[in-house]
């Protein structure tokens, strides 16, 4: 079997929603023009040589329907690229990835582009999940649960299966942030913490250039271009944050300030079997070791990724100690501690240059997003394995594993 490689990844500024940089632009023109910069930066590789074209969008309606990975596709000129668009809401472009990887790996494609794209922006032109009486109604009780847990003194979380109910499946993430840290005993005090220390980090990688490599400048409708990612905030302290309001429930912990802000953006890389790379002479920027994915309750999502973490790291035969960097997404900072908390892990060694509580969060691009930044990390930091790690509403997690080679 061969080895799946990375020649390239890149993505587009984060813009905050509604407005951002990227409010007005389109999420198909976005996710073409992402995805024609990561073809651009692996020197010689043509549009004819790429087997297909899988992108991942949570909210795949409106303008992000109509299959928008074909879309983007022909808008680049490629009829003969196929497209394909994949959901798994904040996991889908790591999915992308996935299934690239697996393409590759078993001979049935030398070259894949997994992308991912989301603009909350662009969503009031329609989305997937918004058409009224569409819920299933055997989770009406389960619905029910939910709106009598947002209110305040709802009592500590437990899971309705051990009743014999079902969960939510529809639960707004951030009530089950605010589960989350029921269960695991997570102060509003830590989450503002890891909050800041998000804010604070993503500063000191903007005022080092650290994205900046991999940001692809994109020409919004008004003329101008945004180069710059315009959701994190300077002067982000523990105490600044410890003021805001809670969102989700009076007496709650999770706040806008310990959140990811709703936001735009896209991301792409190139995955090729590694004999094609190197028959081809273009130079990997790592090999995929392994991939997984698992899934929870969708009532409590912060730990469900760790059980694809778990897994990658026993395929590839490593620890936690052996990872060089990890890079997870920040819904919520209740959900990230969590995720820690269950593996043993020092929060201090998640998203050492900041993270999407800062940068913002465009749900399809997530894994594709991280991913790029783990590389851009390994680069950096002159590391030699990274960990990605990702949450998605319904209770559902993914890991990456990725071995530096150049």
């Amino acid at each position: 079997m061969q080895h799946a490689v990375i020649t390239s990844a890149v993505r587009s500024p984060i813009g905050r929603a509604h407005k951002g940089v990227l409010a007005t632009m389109r999420p198909d023109d976005l996710l073409a023009r992402t995805v024609a910069e990561a073809l651009a930066r692996t020197p010689g590789l043509m549009p004819g040589h790429v087997d297909d074209l899988v992108v991942g969008c949570a909210l795949p309606g409106g303008e992000q329907g109509f299959n928008i990975a074909r879309i983007a596709a022909v808008l680049l000129g490629w009829d003969h690229v196929p497209g394909v668009t994949v959901n798994r809401f904040c996991t889908s472009s790591l999915q992308a990835i996935r299934i690239a990887a697996q393409a590759v790996r078993c001979g049935d494609a030398d070259v894949v582009i997994a992308a991912g794209v989301e603009s909350q922006s662009r969503l009031t032109h329609g989305s997937s999940d918004t058409w009224p009486d569409t819920e299933n109604p055997a989770f009406r009780t389960a619905g029910r649960r939910t709106v009598r847990r947002s209110q305040a003194n709802a009592g500590p979380w437990s899971d309705p299966r051990e009743q014999g109910g079902h969960p939510d499946p529809y639960i707004p993430v951030g009530l089950a942030a605010e589960n989350t840290a029921d269960l695991y005993g997570i102060t509003r005090s830590d989450m503002d913490a890891y909050a800041a220390r998000s804010h604070q980090l993503t500063q000191t990688a903007l005022d080092q250039g650290f994205h900046f490599g991999d940001i692809v400048p994109i020409k919004t409708p008004d003329g101008t271009t945004a180069t710059a990612d315009d959701c994190p905030r300077t002067g982000v302290t523990q105490q600044t944050l410890s003021a805001l309001p809670p969102r989700f429930r009076p007496d709650g912990r999770v706040t806008a300030g310990n959140s990811a802000p709703l936001s735009d953006g896209a991301a792409a890389v190139i995955v090729m079997s590694e004999t094609y790379a190197q028959s081809h002479g273009y130079t990997p920027l790592a090999r995929i070791l392994a991939t997984a994915v698992s899934a929870g309750t969708p009532e409590t999502e912060g730990p469900v990724p760790v059980g694809a973490t778990r897994t990658v790291l026993s395929r590839a035969g490593l620890s936690l100690t052996d990872v060089g960097t990890i890079a997870g997404n920040e819904p919520f900072a209740a959900q990230i501690l969590a995720y820690c908390t269950e593996l043993g892990l020092d929060p201090e060694r998640m998203n050492p240059h900041g993270g999407s509580i800062a940068i913002g969060e465009p749900y399809g691009a997530a894994g594709a997003r991280l991913t790029t930044t783990a590389l851009a990390t390994l680069r950096h930091d002159d590391l030699c394995t990274a960990l990605v790690s990702v949450v998605a509403a319904g209770g559902q997690g993914m890991a990456l594993l990725l071995e530096r080679t150049s």
